[in-house]
């Protein structure tokens, strides 16, 4: 009962503050854990194995509707969402049970499929998202020229504001990133548009400093120029919207482990992170703008969902994952104690990392962090 006062009152302070585009979130969120938990349910399924619980959210059960030998249920907090199979319970490590229908009985291999289901469902999830993404189009800056900046490599080749690149050494630049991905300190032939002409102009670019999207100061080759923010939509449709999508999930689960990285060796300070709180008013607040960067930002979230749970902590997929891994390769399970241990302690890092993430969010969100 707590539980659920507790989540009516934040729902009711989340309404009150964000207005009804909250419903949205709530409703992304939920779609989010509904398809990461279906995955582990089919795979479970396919294997003959009987699932106990299929719940969207955990604590205090809001709703319960029994179908089969399932439970399907809505928990009081929408922070995450489980399948308990027969067999198999992160609250209790010990619980074991051999029957025909059985988590137990399974190899380790068809383990690790049933565990691998929920990320790779988040997963294709986002690369379905960036297809309908591609279709809708996508709101970038164009490959004007804004500003050309002083003792630039741009101003020695005689680059002026306007001029609009339409191709760096034989590749078409369609929007103003793809400029990004053709420089390198080489020279560069550049084919741009200056009011009805069409000129050709050599540079080579100089190294100089730029903020990465860590914040980090960096050297890297420039031009020497800044866009003039004209804003174009690019479409990606047919076979197109496929490669677009398959490198847009790619590159954000990259990106994700790059963050990681960043994180560990202190490169982003721990103030930096965010949590559920941060996802929903990103959420939200996108859903306030159009369809297009709801999709985005909600494909994001599905990366990160489907990456994070393939770390190697024991209460996670990941970690189960290494755990089957162990017994495939050594022909034993993991002793009982160490299991018990590193699941217990795990649990209690990600309960601390939680509150952590919050309590930023939080501090972001009331302004103490610029």
């Amino acid at each position: 009962m707590k539980s659920l006062v507790l989540f009516l009152m934040i729902l009711a302070f989340a309404f009150w503050h964000y207005g009804v585009h909250f419903s949205v979130t709530i409703l992304a969120i939920s779609f989010l854990i509904f398809f990461h938990e279906l995955g582990h349910f089919l795979v479970a399924r396919f294997f003959g194995v009987r699932v106990n619980t299929f719940s969207v959210g955990f604590g205090e059960k809001i709703y319960t509707k029994r179908v089969g030998n399932t439970d399907y249920c809505l928990s009081a907090i929408p922070l995450g969402g489980y399948v308990q199979l027969k067999g198999q319970d992160d609250l209790d490590p010990n619980t074991k049970n051999y029957d025909h229908d059985s988590y137990n009985i399974l190899s380790p291999i068809k383990r690790i499929a049933i565990l691998f289901a929920g990320p790779f469902f988040n997963l294709l999830l986002a690369f379905f998202l960036y297809i309908a993404i591609g279709f809708m189009g996508v709101d970038k800056l164009a490959p004007n020229i804004g500003t050309v900046l002083p003792n630039s490599a741009a101003l020695s080749a005689g680059l002026v504001k306007d001029d609009k690149i339409l191709s760096i050494n034989g590749v078409k630049i369609n929007e103003w990133e793809d400029i990004k991905r053709q420089v390198s300190l080489s020279p560069l032939d550049l084919v741009v548009q200056r009011g009805d002409e069409t000129l050709n102009i050599i540079l080579t670019p100089k190294i100089g400093e730029s903020i990465n999207i860590f914040r980090e100061k960096v050297e890297v080759p420039l031009i020497g120029i800044s866009p003039n923010g004209d804003i174009i939509k690019v479409y990606h449709s047919g076979f197109s919207s496929l490669s677009y999508a398959f490198s847009q999930t790619v590159e954000a689960s990259k990106l994700i482990y790059k963050g990681l990285e960043k994180l560990i060796i202190g490169a982003v300070p721990l103030k930096e992170m965010g949590g559920i709180v941060a996802m929903a008013d990103i959420t939200t607040k996108a859903s306030q703008i159009n369809l297009s960067v709801l999709f985005l930002i909600v494909a994001l979230i599905s990366v990160n969902l489907g990456v994070l749970n393939l770390l190697p902590l024991p209460v996670l997929d990941g970690g189960h994952i290494v755990f089957n891994l162990y017994e495939m390769i050594f022909r034993r399970p993991v002793n009982q104690r160490v299991f018990n241990a590193l699941s217990y302690g795990s649990m209690m890092f990600l309960f601390a990392l939680m509150a952590f993430t919050i309590f930023n969010d939080l501090l972001r969100l009331a302004g103490v962090y610029e």
